[in-house]
């Protein structure tokens, strides 16, 4: 499930932070650089700042997903993928200023996601496993703002929590701006810290077992708790184990203003896996006809490389164009190219069509339902390490009026967002975003 819910809370930021690349670390853009919101007349307050605690800006992002296909690597490779996904987010923005007149600003979200994936009832054979489940990830991030110095330095940490997966990150940020403040760099490095649940197949779990010694009888069950004859626990009780799975990552980026129109950005990231880095529910069919557990390796190197440009015709069009390439260890290699191109209808109404198309070569450990061969070293049969070639294409709309959305001062934007995914592997996608400004 991890994939669904990268797509569905990916697509949602995309209404709060307007980005249109895969990775989140991409999204670093200065919002107000390429807002298409122009301000309605107020009081010139830009010299006065509180120091006080205030709430600064409250979003909810709300979104339905749903994805149908016939490559579930439940179940080898193929059967239905059908999944449905809700997904509510909501982020605070806490702001104030030390005594060095420094901007601190504490970021906390929580979001809650529910799905429906109808391959996940076949971890049983008998298709008897529960289809459904909850995902909930808290965070916190804390970044102080020097102005006059043109630095940013923060600290972040994340949870997300299901019933087969558990992870915690940390991350720390820092940018600097150019002496003329034309240009910025900015660094993040990041860890994520997961526990995968060895949930296997029913087929692989170890069965009930009765012993008995002494006139005792004992049964051990396949979760490894065991009951005597006389009704009463012996006391030994195990749970489903865990794997680690841990993942460290660098992001660099570079941005500047080359004149009013244009602006640009260079990305890049080092990206490092090890641990358990399958599924241990994911089956693979050899060419003989028996089955058995995916098996990768326990290590894997990635390097993203990136670039943005944002062109402003105008007054009323932009244009945001993404380039990004992407290799690792594993053999995959991918290119993604994106464009997007907000228009204002009015001072206080924009839409954006956009549109990003994606290819990408197979792992060298891939091979489709029955085609692995049992001497094979590693093995998997989930469609995500394929070659395959992708669109994602869509709309969305943003208003922002003066006097609040349906004259609700205090609600100052809403965006709604729609796109479509189509994959050359017959997998196709749908999802909507809701996203409310608070301020």
């Amino acid at each position: 499930m991890k994939k669904v819910y990268l797509s569905v809370v990916g697509f949602s930021l995309l209404c709060r932070l307007n980005a249109y690349s895969q990775t989140k670390q991409d999204s670093t853009f200065s919002k107000h650089s390429v807002s298409l919101y122009e301000p309605v007349d107020h009081p010139d307050t830009s010299a006065y700042k509180p120091r006080r605690l205030r709430l600064d800006e409250i979003n909810f992002v709300t979104s339905y997903y749903h994805q149908d296909g016939n490559h579930s690597a439940v179940t080898g490779g193929i059967g239905t993928e059908r999944v449905i996904d809700f997904a509510n987010a909501l982020d605070l923005h806490l702001v104030w200023f030390n005594k060095q007149m420094n901007k601190n600003t504490l970021a906390v979200g929580l979001g809650f996601d529910y799905h429906s994936a109808a391959s996940q009832a076949f971890v049983s054979q008998s298709g008897a496993s529960s289809p459904t489940g909850t995902r909930i990830y808290p965070s916190l991030d804390w970044t102080v703002e020097n102005e006059k110095k043109g630095t940013t330095f923060g600290i972040g940490t994340y949870y997300s929590g299901e019933y087969n997966y558990q992870s915690l990150g940390a991350d720390a940020h820092f940018s600097i701006k150019t002496d003329n403040k034309m240009g910025e760099f900015g660094a993040k490095v990041q860890g994520y810290f997961d526990h995968v649940t060895l949930i296997y197949p029913s087929e692989f779990i170890p069965q009930t077992t009765v012993t008995t010694t002494g006139g005792t009888t004992v049964v051990t069950t396949a979760s490894g708790n065991t009951i005597s004859s006389n009704g009463q626990s012996t006391g030994h009780s195990s749970n489903i184990p865990s794997s680690p799975r841990n993942t460290y990552s660098l992001s660099l980026s570079y941005s500047q203003i080359i004149n009013s129109r244009l602006q640009i950005m260079f990305l890049g990231d080092v990206v490092t896996q090890n641990g358990y880095l399958g599924l241990p529910f994911h089956r693979v069919y050899f060419s003989n006809g028996k089955d058995t557990i995916e098996k990768l390796p326990s290590s894997r190197f990635k390097l993203p490389i990136g670039f943005r440009a944002n062109y402003f015709l105008g007054d009323n069009l932009i244009l945001r164009g993404y380039y990004r390439y992407y290799a690792d260890d594993w053999g995959v290699k991918s290119n993604t190219v994106g464009l997007e191109v907000p228009y204002k209808v009015t001072p206080f109404f924009s839409i954006s069509p956009f549109y990003r198309f994606y290819n990408q070569s197979a792992a060298k450990y891939f091979a489709p339902y029955g085609e692995h061969s049992p001497t094979d070293e590693y093995y998997t049969s989930n469609y995500e390490y394929a070659k395959f070639n992708s669109q994602f294409f869509g709309v969305g709309f943003r208003i922002a009026p003066p006097k609040g959305v349906f004259g609700w001062q205090g609600l100052h934007e809403l965006e709604i967002r729609y796109g479509h995914y189509t994959q050359t592997t017959d997998l196709v996608s749908d999802v909507i975003s809701l996203n409310f400004g608070f301020k």
